[in-house]
């Protein structure tokens, strides 16, 4: 059987220290982007727009989740509006701005995004490509 996903990750998972509210966080945010909840278990919820891309969940080694330095998960936004729909989401549901929705002309010209800490400090990205590069 063939897979159309065309990503090239299977997924990719966070840590949090505060289940429920990681959970009512990614569903605001994430739902600005066409995702919804794909898979829950007890501890661990998926988000996805067909796969189980990006989990959220408690740590399996019963140790507290901690913030990678220097890492961050980048999300695809099909427009410029639905990047500043991320980012007021995020706000809204107690995220802390870690960069106003924009261009970024370092990244190359095509790219706009804005970028998020969530409720555990993890770094999280929207981001528009408005040409195929």
């Amino acid at each position: 059987m063939a897979n159309d996903n065309s990503s090239i990750i299977s997924h990719v998972s966070i840590g949090t220290n505060d289940f429920e509210g990681a959970v009512a966080f990614y569903d605001s945010v994430l739902s600005t982007l066409g995702c919804k909840e794909i898979m829950k278990y007890p501890g661990a919820v998926a988000y996805g727009r067909e796969y189980p891309e990006f989990w959220v969940q408690t740590p399996i080694d019963g140790n507290p989740a901690s913030v990678g330095n220097g890492s961050h998960i980048g999300f695809i936004a099909d427009s410029k509006e639905a990047v500043h729909a991320f980012h007021k989401a995020a706000l809204d549901a107690g995220g802390v701005d870690d960069g106003a929705p924009g261009p970024r002309p370092d990244y190359g010209d095509a790219y706009y995004g804005c970028f998020i800490r969530d409720l555990d400090g993890n770094k999280i990205e929207a981001t528009y490509w408005n040409e195929v590069l």
